[in-house]
């Protein structure tokens, strides 16, 4: 941003910070990458594109490098890491139902992949590392909102992978004195966000379907609820973490603090839409949990966290984002002379 113009999700140095963000080619990755390259920072991308897509990181200024690789790979990640001030650790595989089907895999991406994030770091000299956990490690625990204090209960091995990078975080700040702080997401949604995928997030799966008036599925009764929270919110608190002076060595939930069911979603996004379509019913899949929202009064007192945008301002942004994304393919198709 140019002309002396002020950003709210970052306090400037006067000078350009140097950061490495694993996963950056993905959902949340892609959104964070873009903000610190507005924000002029040097910007380092590592990726294995296994979930993410360089589509994702297209019209990015040439401060941002794009590497491929592996977070296993303990020389690729050496690598990359060796000029970072700060690493955003976002790698992963992203999903509780993935999980589930290949507990091994989610393990060696989400824990052995952290610990070599952690030992690339320590070896580089990084000041500190802002590592994506997830609000899933609390489990199925009924008292709401949910804050870092509860003990965790993990329900899936996606949860428990979290549950265990975290605690290297934790472990490397105690033995080694690495700055860490581990922010556990809470069912982010936005732009970007891949709606195809056989392990999609509501969010997109619900608007893509609806946007093409097809009845979205929902997996139990609807009423179990989630704090669904914009990724511009998510990224604020990435961006905060990475500066905030009492924030290392501790967990911080990133929500919106609201919890809202997902026939209510659906509501909201035919509101959006001035449609009306109805749901279809599934099974409950195994290791989802009940309701979940966040207590966000660490964020706000560690991170000087405020959510920037609602629940329905959020939706509202990224319904227009995937209508425009439709438009823009359904153009595309009539050029090309295919039908649509």
């Amino acid at each position: 941003m140019g002309g002396g113009e002020t950003h709210p999700y970052r306090t400037y140095r006067g000078s350009r910070m140097r950061v490495l963000v694993t996963g950056g080619a993905g959902f949340i990755g892609s959104n964070l990458v873009r903000e610190l390259a507005r924000g002029g920072e040097d910007v380092t991308v590592l990726d294995d594109l296994s979930t993410g897509s360089a589509g994702n990181l297209t019209g990015l200024p040439d401060t941002v490098r794009v590497e491929t690789g592996d977070v296993r790979d303990a020389g690729v990640v050496r690598s990359a890491a060796q000029r970072a001030e700060v690493l955003y650790h976002l790698a992963a595989v992203p999903s509780v139902a993935r999980s589930v089907i290949d507990p091994i895999t989610t393990h060696r991406v989400n824990v052995d992949g952290t610990l070599t994030v952690l030992e690339a770091a320590r070896s580089a000299g990084v000041r500190r590392v802002v590592y994506a956990s997830s609000s899933s490690v609390y489990g199925d625990t009924p008292v709401l909102p949910k804050d870092e204090g509860m003990p965790p209960a993990p329900m899936s091995p996606y949860a428990a992978s979290k549950l265990a990078g975290e605690a290297y975080c934790l472990a490397y700040g105690h033995v080694f004195g690495i700055q860490t702080v581990s922010l556990r997401f809470f069912n982010v949604f936005g732009p970007r966000q891949d709606p195809a995928s056989e392990y999609a997030a509501v969010v997109p799966r619900f608007i893509t379907r609806m946007l093409a008036g097809e009845r979205p599925e929902v997996f139990g009764d609807g009423r179990q609820s989630r704090d669904f929270t914009f990724v511009g919110n998510v990224v604020q608190a990435c961006v905060l973490a990475a500066t905030a002076p009492e924030a290392s060595g501790h967990v911080v939930n990133v929500g919106c603090g609201e919890s809202t069911s997902l026939v209510e979603l659906v509501d909201i996004i035919n509101d959006l839409l001035g449609t009306s379509v109805e749901p279809t019913f599934s099974a409950p899949r195994p290791g989802d949990v009940r309701h979940s929202q966040a207590s966000i009064s660490r964020a706000g007192d560690l991170l000087g966290y405020r959510p920037a945008m609602s629940v329905r301002e959020g939706l509202a942004e990224t319904v227009r984002w995937f209508s425009e994304l439709q438009g823009g393919r359904r153009d595309a198709r009539t050029a090309s002379g295919l039908s649509t």
